[in-house]
């Protein structure tokens, strides 16, 4: 994976000056450790940060592609494309010529052959930019499922800015680290509403978008989403499906000229992957596959039950390497380590926004940093839930019925407040933001988006439903951290469970078909029953592991009355001093469980939100 980033103005040269653009690309250093490049032209000035994982001699970025001595256009491309060498074959054969072995000159030469509709003949996941020298035109382009990242901001003077992450953007210096009500209310809720980000002014490439900008404006245009359709197969066909997509899909993953890894939790996404990976390098007479689990010290001895977390991971992890002869590698993590401000600051910095799954950052920051001691490329089974139907609350009649996100309604389950980690802040701030019906109208928009099949009622309508909203909202938040944090290190995450034709699948498989042995994800069970221990087939969804030290909590606490007792930090002024204090002073509701861990979520929300404050020097610009 790389980064990328550049500007473009169309009524002005831009100055030969190229600091904005050269500050941009330092900013994404990490994304691209082993090459950079800079392309400019009176109107534009693109650079690239390569992370070499394919054809590492050449494909050098931006890539520039010519005829008659002429220049056509400038590609600066993040991504891996699985279906390279099909489409290379296919340009191939309609005349276009190539100088090198990578997917970046097959992404250049389609969008010479087919302009804006390229991402229709891409699989992959992928952000690029093209500036169409013939038209003097910007074209953005992102992945169907929101993969990779890509970012655009547009001056009061009309240059347009864009970067794999808002950080570049505003080390150029011509925008202002800003917050609103908005911005605000999305960080406060978790309904990560597509297009949107947390600092006024920048806006995101959808999933499946393209953005083109030239004299006379912006304009977007969707090129994919989820349709829906009829689904034909029977329920053995349909199981059968499934795995033939499954086994295509992470074979075309592992192609890399650099170490590849996978992350194993002995959970059912995982562990069909990485033994889909493994029988996959024995065909090719591979090595065995390098996997490597996160845990906590004494994780396991001090590991007590819950409501969503029914067995800890680490022996399912050791199971299922033992299966498939895996060289495993368990990162455990202690509670200072965890609770390091460094560490979260890290997070903070990868991902340009603070969260209230500071713990799970911050684990999730250190397995990866591990992970690439060892590899340049790692498997990870997100959106597996997504796709499947994998959560808790997919499963509670009185959760999904509610007229809010699933997992908005999960939280409030447990606790009041309409968001994960909202529940510290003043009360005079949350009248004002009024977080209720942000959420809300947030939900109608993204229920509105929905591809309704005629004729479906009932419990198979409502399940099409929840898992849209999944896909295109939940899912963008896990994706967006995967892929921050696993950049900031110079690790290349892929995740076969987005494969767009895989996606649509499944999303029209009825819901009966689902949870016809009445537990989650039981097509994925299904289409992986010959691959593993009965054990690990039969486990219970376990979300992504949070410490149950209390020694974290202590620290965590810690942490929070600094803020409380310092009226400089940049938080206080936004946080219930009383209800910080109430919080603080009865451990009970921090000692375990989910209810405990949904409290701790409101001091790492103002942990990080004080942090991210600081850090990106933000101006809080709320109504009146």
């Amino acid at each position: 994976m790389c980064g990328i980033a550049g500007l473009v103005d169309f009524e002005r040269t831009l100055p030969t000056d190229r600091s904005p653009v050269t500050a941009m690309s330092g900013t994404l250093a990490c994304r691209g450790p082993d090459a950079d490049g800079l392309w400019t032209a009176p109107h534009a000035h693109l650079a690239h940060r390569r992370l070499a994982v394919i054809d590492l001699a050449a494909s050098t970025q931006p890539m520039t592609a010519h005829a008659d001595g002429r220049e056509l256009a400038v590609l600066s491309y993040n991504g891996e494309l699985y279906n390279y060498r099909q489409l290379r074959a296919e340009l191939a054969g309609r005349g276009h010529r190539f100088h090198t072995d990578g997917d970046t000159e097959v992404v250049l030469r389609a969008y010479l052959e087919w302009g804006e509709d390229v991402g229709t003949h891409l699989n992959g996941i992928f952000a690029f930019a093209v500036w169409d020298v013939r038209a003097e035109r910007l074209v953005l382009v992102r992945d169907q499922l929101g993969v990779k990242p890509l970012f655009y901001h547009r001056t009061p003077d009309r240059q347009v800015l864009f970067a794999s992450e808002i950080k570049a953007i505003l080390a150029t210096g011509l925008l202002e680290a800003r917050a609103d009500t908005d911005n605000l209310r999305e960080i406060l809720t978790q309904v990560w509403t597509p297009g949107r980000t947390v600092f006024a002014g920048v806006a995101e490439v959808r999933p499946g978008h393209v953005v083109t900008v030239d004299a006379t404006g912006v304009r977007h245009r969707c090129y994919w989403r989820l349709a829906s359709r009829p689904h034909t197969d029977d329920l053995p066909t349909t199981v059968d499906t499934i795995r033939g997509k499954l086994e295509q899909v992470v074979d075309a993953q592992l192609v890399a000229d650099v170490p590849v890894g996978s992350l194993l939790s002995g959970g059912l996404d995982s562990s069909v992957m990485t033994a889909l990976a493994a029988q996959a390098r024995a065909r090719r007479g591979a090595e065995p596959i390098q996997t490597f689990s996160v845990t906590f010290t004494r994780y396991t001895e001090r590991f007590r039950a819950d409501e969503v977390r029914d067995t800890p991971d680490a022996p399912f992890a050791r199971m299922v390497a033992e299966h498939v002869g895996s060289r495993h590698t368990p990162v455990v993590i202690t509670p200072e380590r965890l609770a390091d401000p460094e560490i979260r600051r890290r997070t903070i910095a990868a991902q340009d926004r603070p969260t209230p799954l500071g713990d799970m950052d911050a684990s999730l920051w250190v397995l990866f940093d591990q992970v690439r001691r060892h590899a340049t490329v790692a498997l990870c089974g997100e959106a597996a839930d997504e796709v499947f139907g994998g959560y808790h609350w997919a499963w509670v009649p009185e959760l999904i019925h509610r007229e809010a996100f699933p997992w908005i309604a999960f939280y409030q389950h447990f606790c009041e407040g309409p968001g994960l980690g909202s529940g510290l802040f003043d009360p005079g701030l949350l009248k004002l933001l009024d977080l209720e019906t942000y959420s809300v109208d947030r939900y109608r928009e993204a229920l509105a988006e929905v591809p309704q099949l005629p004729g479906e009622t009932g419990t198979e309508k409502r399940m099409r439903e929840i898992t849209h909203l999944h896909l295109s909202r939940w899912l963008q938040h896990l994706l967006t951290r995967d892929d921050r944090l696993s950049m900031s290190v110079g690790l290349e995450v892929r995740v076969p469970y987005t494969d767009p034709d895989l996606v649509e699948y499944v999303f029209n498989a009825p819901w009966a078909f689902k949870s016809h042995d009445g537990r989650e994800k039981a097509l994925l069970r299904a289409a992986g029953l010959d691959l593993l221990p009965g054990d690990v087939l039969d486990r219970q969804k376990s979300p992504f592991p949070v410490t149950q030290d209390p020694l974290y909590t202590r620290y965590l606490s810690e942490s929070l009355r600094e803020i409380l007792d310092d009226p400089g930090q940049p938080a206080h002024a936004l946080v219930d001093i009383a209800a910080a204090r109430r919080l603080l002073d009865t451990p009970a509701k921090l000692a375990n469980g989910p209810i405990a861990w949904v409290n701790r979520t409101h001091i790492e929300q103002v942990l990080t939100l004080n942090s991210w404050l600081d850090m990106y020097r933000v101006r809080l610009d709320l109504d009146d």
